[in-house]
């Protein structure tokens, strides 16, 4: 049900096989449990969840994410955050709508990259290498890393563009998006280096 990814000095990253949008979990050792886009609301799942590190949030990357919100909030209190642009939008309650200077944990907080809708928000581990939950910000390209992928439906392309131009000075080893094909989909280590290239690529297209 749930696959460790990466297991860190503070918190471990784990993924729930089968979801679309990929849900992630990261136990951490400060904030509690961070569910990272909400899947079904399922009792089994909660126990597990519960196992691993008391279920404190979830963080939606997007709208697209927002599944049995209400649900999840009654069985396990737990607070649901969305960028303030996007909350409006949200099906469900978002109980901490997040500005730019907004933190989770002395250690997490967030990355505002409006452009796939209006409020698309990255949350962002800032030790133990980094890493970075892009949602739909970002895509597995076609050798998996992620990647800067335009659609029709953007909100904003200049906004996309504008946003990911600001991870050139990140770092951040790992890092994962709204797609996860195990097998396929790469992630870390080395992914701030991975990204600036395919972001190079894109703009000399």
């Amino acid at each position: 049900m749930l696959d460790s990814l990466v297991a860190l000095r503070e918190r471990t990253i784990y993924h729930l096989a089968g979801t679309r949008p990929a849900v992630y979990y990261i136990a951490d050792r400060e904030a509690g449990g961070v569910l990272v886009n909400a899947p079904p609301f399922d009792g089994e799942l909660l126990a597990a969840l519960r196992g691993l590190a008391p279920p404190a949030y979830i963080f939606l990357p997007s709208r697209r994410g927002a599944r049995d919100l209400e649900r999840w909030r009654a069985a396990a209190g737990l607070e649901t955050i969305a960028f303030e642009a996007e909350a409006p939008h949200v099906e469900g309650t978002i109980d901490l709508a997040v500005g730019r200077e907004r933190k989770l944990s002395r250690t997490i907080d967030f990355l505002p990259m409006s452009g796939v809708t209006e409020g698309s928000c990255a949350l962002r581990i800032k030790n133990d290498g980094g890493a970075i939950f892009f949602g739909p910000i970002l895509e597995p390209g076609e050798d998996g890393w992620p990647a800067l992928v335009p659609h029709a439906d953007d909100y904003s392309a200049e906004n996309r563009l504008i946003g990911t131009l600001g991870l050139q000075d990140q770092r951040f080893e790992y890092a994962f998006t709204d797609v996860f094909e195990p097998g396929r989909t790469r992630f870390g280590p080395g992914a701030d280096a991975a990204v600036r290239e395919r972001l190079r690529r894109f703009l000399e297209d």
